[in-house]
């Protein structure tokens, strides 16, 4: 760190300092010498031992106070640029972004804490090079102490987790008392790794809504302009073409109501429920509702369920979706064990909650699909999921509406032995 311009020592005071102590010693053996040599010649005087005093008296009201402001001056100078120094690193420290200060040859002067977290190998007085290999940025600092004018530059990093940066190069100012910082630069790195995911997921979900959407309306048009065509008198082709349209139509008002859905819970998300409401009863309510479904596909719903009330804080709609989707996919997707549990207990640990659960015996989910299920549109099988009337929102919604409710989903599942999908909420106290 650099001293103030008002703290710096006086080159001219510390060249005087010399100066006046050997007048001072020169005034003392001179006035010495003089009464030396006339009490020895016998011609000694009052009046001469008197001015011989005063010029002693005079040497050191002249020598004296200058060598004490000289001093004063060079030890008040430091402690005030040590007082400095520590405030700097200090602010340095709390820059939650990586800070990395480099002189002369890319040489290290000082980084922070988060620099130190991001880049293992960064060590003070070794070049930045040993600790980061990224030509771009290396050539920038290069580029930025020739030209003096600051840029900006991408780093990415693949190891342990893909990490995007954005690196603003700047120089340091000129007025920097010490040569190597002021020659040097300063890197800022700025995480640009959430951005651009959301920035990615937004994309995706513009092409997926795209998709899910035209590909409907494109059969719409063509049974339409075959209705109009060649089908136009043709009665048993209108019946079949129009029993297709009325399915693809209604496909896409899912998806609507499913894109409304998912954008109110979003709207909502910062706001928790605040209604008392008995998740037995909703789980009740919806088994005794998709009953008729399971039975068309040959499924048994087993439901257990406590016989007193079971409070959470909740929107009752809301959780009538969660359990309508959960309750609708196990029956649609695990058909093929014939039966599917639906369970609410109460849990103690680590705090009063209540696990809403549904489980099938189908073909289970592979482990590499698992963490990918409550994406948006994501589909195990896309094929069977449009065949079966799925929209690849479900368990996007599922997710929100818990984490609304300040809740938790679990998902559990081996390939050949079925999932269980566990919703957590904590439980609401009755009132006295």
């Amino acid at each position: 760190m650099s001293e103030p311009d008002g703290l710096a020592p006086d080159p001219l005071r510390q060249s005087a300092s010399p100066i006046r102590d050997a007048a001072l010693r020169g005034t003392v053996v001179t006035c010495f010498v003089l009464v030396s040599v006339s009490l020895a010649r016998g011609h000694g005087d009052l009046w001469l031992l008197v001015w011989a005093a005063i010029a002693i008296l005079a040497g050191f009201l002249v020598a004296g106070p200058k060598r004490g402001l000289g001093l004063g001056t060079k030890i008040t100078s430091q402690p005030k640029a040590n007082s400095r120094s520590s405030v700097a690193e200090a602010v340095l420290a709390q820059i939650p972004d990586p800070v990395i200060l480099v002189g002369q040859r890319a040489v290290v002067i000082q980084a922070n804490r988060a620099a130190y977290d991001l880049l293992a190998g960064l060590k003070t007085g070794h070049p930045l090079s040993f600790a980061l290999r990224t030509p771009d940025v290396l050539d920038g600092i290069q580029e930025v102490m020739d030209s003096g004018q600051a840029l900006k530059v991408e780093y990415s990093e693949r190891i342990p987790t893909e990490r995007t940066f954005e690196v603003h190069i700047g120089p340091l100012q000129a007025d920097v008392a010490d040569a190597d910082v002021g020659a040097g630069v300063v890197l800022f790195f700025r995480d640009l790794t959430s951005a651009r995911r959301l920035e990615a997921m937004r994309a995706d979900f513009v092409a997926n809504a795209s998709h899910e959407l035209r590909t409907p309306l494109a059969s719409l048009l063509g049974f339409v302009e075959t209705l109009q065509g060649p089908a136009r008198d043709d009665a048993k082709a209108r019946e079949k073409f129009l029993d297709i349209m009325k399915g693809q139509a209604q496909r896409m008002k899912r998806l609507i109501d499913d894109l409304l859905s998912l954008s109110r819970i979003e709207m909502r998300a910062h706001l928790s429920p605040t209604q008392t409401v008995d998740l037995a009863a909703i789980a009740s309510q919806m088994v005794e509702t998709l009953s008729p479904l399971a039975r068309e596909r040959g499924v048994v719903i087993q439901a257990t369920l406590p016989d007193k009330p079971v409070l959470v804080l909740g929107d009752r709609d809301e959780l009538l979706r969660v359990a309508e989707n959960l309750i609708e996919n196990a029956v649609k997707y695990g058909e093929s064990g014939g039966r599917v549990d639906v369970e609410v207990v109460r849990t103690g640990e680590p705090v009063p909650q209540v696990a809403f659960s549904v489980q099938d015996y189908g073909p289970g989910i592979a482990p590499e699909h698992l963490p990918r299920l409550t994406e948006r549109f994501y589909r195990v099988d896309v094929a069977q999921s449009r065949d079966k009337g799925g929209t690849g929102l479900g368990l996007a919604i599922v997710k929100h509406i818990v984490n609304r409710h300040r809740g938790h989903l679990d998902i559990a599942s081996e390939p050949g032995q079925g999932a269980r999908f566990t919703v957590r909420l904590p439980e609401a106290r009755p009132h006295p």
